[in-house]
Parts: structure tokens; C-alpha cells; sequence
């Protein structure tokens, strides 16, 4: 075995040997940025990117009286399906009715700031035509109907 071979074998088994958990802690700790197409927006897009930014949820409650709430209305919102949840993140895919189109919704609590960062995002194509940002601004007037966010 050449000396080459055996440095590609220990670099891929460097590589592939990260953990659930720590890839898990990074997701929390983080939503991705926004790309530059319009079919994406963040909370954690700067706030002069009047394309991609959002306000985070503020809550009016504990969290940990929230957090449950808001996971359950996320499951009752059309074509979602909840992929990961934990003390501090949900994670689920939003499919489109006509083209079956898959979004991505990505929460991550704050219980230190009572805020929620929210990211909607597409995975295919340039433009949604607003379907995101409708998608989050419904989710915030349920919340704040329910007295769980200002």
C-alpha cells in the first residue's frame, strides 16, 4: 500500500467520524445563512437585508411552557412533517400542495433572550413567490393569537 493510499484512508476516517451529537450541537448553536436567491428568510439574516431578514418570535411566556406549544402548531400546519426535535430546535419539511416542492423550517429556542430564531427556506429554484415569508408570518399570528409571542 502506497504512503499516499494510507494518508487518503486516515484523512476519510478523520472526516467521517464526527458524532450525531456534535453535528446536532452545531445545528443548534446556528441556523445556515440565507443564499443570495429570494427564497429564503432568516432571523439571523442581517437586518438590512430587507430580502432575507425576519424578526425572531419574542415570547410572552416561559419556554418551557412555549416550546411544546409552538412544536404542536407546526404540526398542524398542511404537508409538514417534523424531521428533528429537541430542547431547542425543530426541524421539519414543509411540501408544496401542486409541484411537491420540499421547504425547510428550522427553530432554535433562546431561553436565555425568551426569543426563537426561525429560518424558511427552499431547496430547489431561485424565487418561492413569498411562500416562505407567508409561511413564517402565519406561524407568528397563531402564536400571537395563543398569547405565546408578542
Amino acid at each position: 500500500m502506497s504512503i499516499h493510499f494510507s494518508y487518503a484512508l486516515i484523512i476519510i476516517f478523520l472526516v467521517t467520524m464526527s458524532t450525531p451529537s456534535q453535528t446536532r450541537a452545531q445545528n443548534v448553536s446556528q441556523l445556515s445563512q440565507c443564499p443570495n436567491s429570494p427564497n429564503c428568510v432568516s432571523s439571523k439574516a442581517p437586518s438590512s437585508d430587507t430580502e432575507h431578514f425576519i424578526e425572531p418570535f419574542t415570547l410572552k411566556m416561559n419556554a418551557s411552557t412555549a416550546w411544546p406549544f409552538v412544536l404542536k402548531v407546526l404540526q398542524e400546519q398542511p404537508r409538514t412533517q417534523i424531521k428533528e426535535v429537541t430542547n431547542g430546535l425543530i426541524q421539519a419539511e414543509v411540501t408544496s400542495l401542486i409541484f411537491r416542492f420540499t421547504d425547510d423550517i428550522t427553530l432554535l429556542l433562546n431561553e436565555k433572550n425568551q426569543t426563537i430564531d426561525i429560518r424558511s427556506a427552499s431547496r430547489v429554484g431561485y424565487s418561492d413567490l413569498g411562500v416562505n415569508r407567508k409561511r413564517v408570518a402565519t406561524l407568528r399570528k397563531i402564536l400571537q393569537q395563543a398569547q405565546v409571542i408578542k
